[in-house]
């Protein structure tokens, strides 16, 4: 019986949880992930400038939406 089992911090579980739970509450609201993009940007983009909140939240809007001004029926 030489394996001993680690502790799980119970912590760091709680917050991994509850950054899941904000994270799907604000998908499924249409509030894009400003941090997941970032992160991507910095790992597989490096040569490229993440944008700031506003201008990112703006393209998703626009992406969503449309850029015409008004919203889509469907």
């Amino acid at each position: 019986m030489g394996t001993a089992l680690v502790p799980l911090d119970y912590h760091q579980a709680h917050k991994r949880v509850w950054r899941r739970l904000v994270q799907t509450a604000r998908l499924c609201c249409g509030v894009p992930d400003y941090d997941n993009y970032v992160r991507h940007v910095l790992e597989k983009h490096p040569d490229r400038e993440p944008m700031d909140y506003p201008t990112f939240f703006r393209e998703r809007q626009q992406a969503r939406f449309g850029g015409k001004g008004g919203f889509r029926c469907c």
